[in-house]
């Protein structure tokens, strides 16, 4: 009998094979990479890691310019964590992942007001897809997890087992070399294994890795035909009908102008004030109340311009819905500058930073909301618009050492380097990090000598924050560029000369009561 009748076919390769050896690679990877180190450069190799495989394991592997043109994608997008680790940059991460996945599956949406909705519905799946994965593989006939099978699976492997434990032993008797190997393994680093801190990582790392590898989507929730067919439109004298808008938008653009005047009088014309408010004073109670007020503001016009509305139908409406979003403009901007005029009289603080940025936000978005009134565009384009300029903004601050800009900023503007102002805050300064040192050095240059306890002061806090800085990671997992220009500064002739003339300096004068 020819042998090739008697020969069974050869088993195909399976693409799900290859995503779980995938998997279990990436998982490996990442205990190596990440787990018990400091974030740093480990986070980006681990996440271009993710972008090989979810590639290799597509079903339909993309042209090689396209896989180039995802990884160097997710590059960019996890590029703020080569800078220093950050939820922002994290979340960057993972988006940029996420939209791999999505490509790679040919899930991603061709019109650009369709991304949110996607990468929600991306999102909501990511915790479940393991579990649904392994449910639908033991569903399968032939497959479904039982006593019997577990116990005939172990019974299978006590034979190798034992039989190859035997020829070891064996094996050791006979040869010292093998037997001096044996007796070196360290079953104590084996147990480190088993730490159910390391295997809830492993789960955690599994299940978003594996969502990225399977991608699936949300179904969409069923719409009713009765939602679809009928529309509630509210009457002339309804709360939110033709008449009530007109009054409510004439009454708004009122107050609003009242507002406004007052702000291109006092603000921007530099008038003078009361003899009991100052202008810091005056920027201050108004810098955050104002931002919420043109919050509520683009609410009301929302409802106000909704497709259908009054606001479709009668001129006079849309033009005060114009006015009106020009006046939150200028109140946004007035704002801005109510910051600024405050934090020129108070120093600049981390939450001052980030109350600017929003308001530019806001002013962005009531832009947005009037390009949409006036090219007639949809509440998914504005949503899709406003994330844009949303990660635009975060996109570019990930990439920003604000303790860094806070701390030169507040030393250049201090009572002891400008004559004006406050004091320098030593004990705000210090809790921004290390990487305000370059700032503390460039304070103690500028300082006259005769303020010996605010140099003692300043050396004392640039001390502590160089040891803890010392005390940071120093493997190459760790690496950040932040951290390294920091290193650099520090290492720097000019630097070291300063720090011990300063030192000598310190121990030299005697302190001022």
């Amino acid at each position: 009998m020819d042998t090739a009748d008697i020969l069974t076919q050869p088993m195909p390769i399976r693409r799900g094979s290859g995503r779980v050896a995938a998997l279990l690679a990436l998982v490996a990877l990442a205990d190596f990479l990440i787990f018990g180190h400091a974030p740093g450069i480990n986070l980006f190799l681990f996440a271009v890691a993710v972008c090989i495989g979810i590639l290799f394991s597509a079903r339909k592997p993309p042209s090689p310019s396209t896989a180039a043109l995802l990884v160097g994608f997710l590059v960019l997008a996890s590029a703020p964590l080569l800078e220093a680790p950050s939820l922002t940059g994290l979340a960057f991460c993972v988006g940029g992942l996420m939209s791999v996945a999505l490509v790679s599956a040919d899930l991603m949406p061709r019109r650009l007001a369709a991304l949110p909705p996607v990468f929600l519905r991306f999102a909501f799946v990511i915790p479940l897809r393991l579990v649904e994965s392994i449910n639908k593989y033991l569903a399968t006939p032939g497959r479904r997890l039982s006593l019997v099978s577990v116990r005939r699976g172990i019974g299978l492997w006590i034979m190798p087992v034992v039989l190859a434990a035997v020829f070891v032993s064996l094996f050791a008797a006979a040869n010292p070399l093998l037997e001096i190997a044996l007796r070196s393994i360290d079953f104590g680093v084996l147990l480190q294994f088993l730490d159910p801190w390391r295997i809830g990582f492993w789960l955690m790392t599994a299940i978003v890795v594996w969502a990225m590898l399977r991608p699936r989507l949300k179904r969409r929730a069923a719409r009713s035909q009765a939602g679809r067919t009928f529309m509630i439109v509210p009457a002339r004298n309804a709360p939110l009908g033709h008449a009530s808008l007109l009054r409510s938008l004439a009454l708004f653009n009122a107050v609003f102008a009242v507002q406004t005047l007052l702000d291109l009088v006092y603000l921007w014309g530099g008038a003078d004030l009361p003899d009991h408010m100052s202008h810091a004073e005056y920027a201050h109670r108004g810098a955050y109340p104002l931002i919420a007020t043109a919050l509520l503001a683009a609410g009301f016009v929302l409802v106000a311009m909704r497709r259908g509305g009054p606001g479709d139908y009668s001129p006079l409406i849309r033009g005060l819905v114009h006015a009106w979003i020009a006046q939150n403009v200028l109140l946004c901007l007035s704002s801005m500058l109510r910051l600024g005029l405050y934090v020129e009289a108070y120093s600049l603080t981390e939450l001052r930073v980030a109350a600017g940025l929003w308001m530019g936000l806001v002013a962005i978005g009531l832009v947005l909301i009037l390009l949409r009134i006036l090219l007639n565009l949809s509440n998914q384009w504005l949503i899709a618009a406003n994330l844009a300029s949303l990660v635009t903004v975060l996109y570019i601050s990930a990439f920003i050492d604000f303790p860094a800009f806070i701390a030169r900023f507040n030393v250049i503007h201090s009572q002891e380097i400008n004559q004006e102002g406050l004091p320098l805050d030593f004990a705000y300064l210090s809790s921004l990090g290390p990487s305000v040192i370059p700032a503390l050095d460039l304070y103690l240059s500028m300082l006259p000598d005769h303020l010996v306890d605010k140099r003692n002061e300043a050396l004392s806090i640039r001390y502590d924050l160089v040891r803890d800085f010392e005390q940071h990671p120093r493997g190459w997992r760790s690496w950040t560029f932040r951290t390294a220009r920091l290193e650099t500064h520090l290492l720097a002739p000019a630097t070291i000369a300063r720090s011990n003339e300063n030192d000598n300096n310190r121990h030299d004068k005697p302190t001022q009561d």
